[in-house]
């Protein structure tokens, strides 16, 4: 097994998994090791990805495990295939680590959600206004390091374009329209993209308007994303230290409950961009 110094986001997901799966079976890490026939310290290492993992370990430790899931263990060991580094790694000593995961989780995802109440979903952006939500950033961040991010987040939003696009969902509460980051002309300009956006086959654009009775959740904002089995579906919080990822299947299940309870109380998609027009026009 070879070394990596800085395992992939998707590589770190796959050590997480294979831990998950030993601790179902109710094994320690000295007695995994001894039926896999391997020492505790390389099974450590390969559950902290410290070490790749070849597609026939996963299969026999999955089996060791006593895993019966033939989706996840199919899903699991295509996560040991292409090990081609992406986009992002040009990003590897200018910008935070987390944001790369970022970019590797959703290129590698196979529908995304986004869920948000003050700010437009970062896919959705443009230039002006990803530039001007940086320039308000606390701590403040170096004008050089807001370009990086600006233009780490265009290409982000290739995704949306790409051969074979996976799905978008964005749910937006009105007060994320009303905001005027950069000044009425930049705001107007980030809404008319939001209609441009919306006609997109892929792309669904719905707006929680102030008159709904209800909004679930406390108004986080939530960016969800679809793996190949929903055991290996990843749920990202923007927090003021910078992203967080959650993975547990009783935290996963809640956030997909409360992306479909946003949806219920949102605009149905004409009717959203009626309500974006609206809020241009008034610019």
């Amino acid at each position: 097994m070879a070394g990596r110094a800085a395992p992939t986001a998707r590589r770190t997901r796959l050590g997480a998994e294979l831990r998950k799966l030993r601790e179902r079976a109710g094994l320690t890490t000295t007695q995994a090791a001894d039926l896999l026939g391997t020492s505790a310290g390389q099974l450590s290492n390969m559950e902290v990805a410290r070490f790749g993992v070849s597609a026939d370990r996963v299969r026999v430790t999955a089996h060791t495990y006593s895993c019966t899931d033939q989706a996840l263990i199919e899903a699991l060991v295509d996560m040991t295939g292409d090990r081609r580094r992406g986009w992002w790694e040009e990003y590897r000593e200018i910008l935070p680590s987390k944001l790369l995961d970022l970019a590797e989780i959703e290129h590698h995802g196979t529908s995304l959600q986004a869920a948000h109440s003050i700010h437009i979903p970062g896919l959705l952006q443009t230039v002006d206004h990803a530039r001007a939500i940086y320039r308000q950033a606390v701590p403040e961040i170096s004008p050089p390091e807001i370009e990086h991010r600006v233009s780490y987040r265009v290409k982000r939003q290739a995704v949306l374009y790409r051969n074979g696009a996976v799905p978008y969902r964005a749910l937006i509460h009105e007060a994320a329209l009303r905001m005027r980051f950069g000044g009425p002309a930049v705001a107007r300009t980030q809404l008319q993209h939001l209609l441009t956006l919306s006609e997109h086959p892929h792309v669904s654009i719905k707006v929680v308007p102030f008159s709904a009775t209800n909004y679930p959740g406390s108004g986080q904002s939530v960016y969800y994303v679809q793996g190949s089995v929903p055991a290996l579906d990843t749920a990202q919080l923007d927090q003021s230290h910078g992203p967080v990822f959650i993975d547990a299947e009783a935290q996963l299940s809640q956030y997909r409950l409360l992306i479909e309870r946003l949806d219920a109380a949102a605009l149905q998609t004409e009717q959203s961009r009626a309500l974006i027009h609206s809020i241009a026009q008034e610019l």
